[in-house]
């Protein structure tokens, strides 16, 4: 016999199980709601496509042959199988299940993510987060072509009509200018920006807003920038850079507020900071996995502009 030639249906299968729990066809039919006609004529094609006897008739209903036991098995296994895959099904469209993939840019990846991520693994383990780091410049068109579901970072001006982007602010960042504890620029009274560029830097690289930014204040005081220097996105880097050595860098606050053996210089940098947002693509469904990542990032965004004492208007 060949039971995959398109003949057998589940509701062979379903009406099979439930005359093997139930010991006749009336009471299976009345578990399924089907009438006992109905019921009947599905048995006698299920017997007729096994071409083998499947239930043997009693006074007071049916026992199973040995091929019935031997189906009924196989049916429940299958069953059981439909009974996951709809559950799964269902956990997908709930968000409880699926994969959120992150772009995210050094603004993003310090503190605002973690936090979110750890809430939403919290609540929904079974969701998986993949995080891609990297600069605009590559995590933009990767966004637009479907390879990552949203951008956690940086924003800067709203996208012009045409970009395919949207942008939610979420909250305002100082930046500033950071070294190790006990590094000796903190034993100079006043420090000033040219203090600093007698010791080596760590620049954004040139793709970067936040390198943008600084250039451009470097210009309006005069200076040119530090000659020796390494250029990193890598908070981890970054940070072990600043403990080995005497280097200076720029680091967002809420990392320096969440490490003691770091410190911020007293040096004002008035038109160096940021607006730390979500950048998804215009017109793409967010998947219910993302819908409830965007739900835990605007939770962490409150906590932290209650941090950072952020002004109203730079929420969304």
């Amino acid at each position: 016999m060949d039971l995959l030639d398109g003949r057998l249906k589940f509701r062979h299968l379903t009406l099979l199980v439930a005359i093997l729990d139930h010991g006749s066809v009336g009471r299976a039919a009345e578990t399924l709601h089907l009438t006992q006609p109905a019921a009947t004529r599905t048995l006698r094609e299920l017997e007729g496509i096994a071409d083998l006897p499947l239930f043997v008739r009693m006074p007071r209903g049916m026992r199973a042959t040995l091929y019935g036991e031997a189906l009924a098995e196989h049916a429940r296994a299958v069953i059981a199988e439909m009974r996951r895959a709809g559950e799964h099904l269902t956990a997908l469209r709930q968000g409880r299940e699926g994969t959120v993939t992150v772009g995210a840019l050094l603004a993003g990846t310090n503190v605002l993510l973690p936090r979110a991520v750890a809430q939403l693994k919290g609540e929904r383990p079974r969701v998986t987060v993949v995080v891609r780091e990297g600069t605009p410049d590559v995590l933009h068109p990767a966004l637009l072509a479907g390879e990552l579901d949203v951008i956690v970072g940086r924003v800067g001006p709203v996208p012009k009509e045409g970009d395919g982007l949207r942008q939610r602010r979420l909250y305002r960042e100082r930046i500033r200018l950071a070294v190790r504890s006990g590094h000796p620029l903190l034993e100079t009274s006043d420090v000033t920006l040219t203090d600093t560029l007698g010791f080596p830097w760590i620049l954004p690289v040139e793709q970067t807003a936040l390198r943008q930014e600084l250039g451009a204040l470097f210009a309006d005081r005069g200076l040119t920038l530090p000659a020796d220097r390494v250029e990193c996105t890598s908070i981890l880097t970054m940070r072990a850079l600043l403990l080995q050595t005497d280097m200076v860098a720029l680091l967002p606050e809420l990392v320096l507020h969440a490490d003691e053996q770091l410190a911020a210089l007293p040096v004002e940098l008035p038109s160096v900071g940021r607006t730390v947002g979500t950048t998804e693509a215009a017109h793409r469904t967010r998947t219910p996995a993302l819908q409830a990542l965007l739900h835990h990032l605007d939770q962490e965004a409150a906590l932290l502009r209650e941090t950072l004492g952020g002004p109203p208007e730079e929420t969304p």
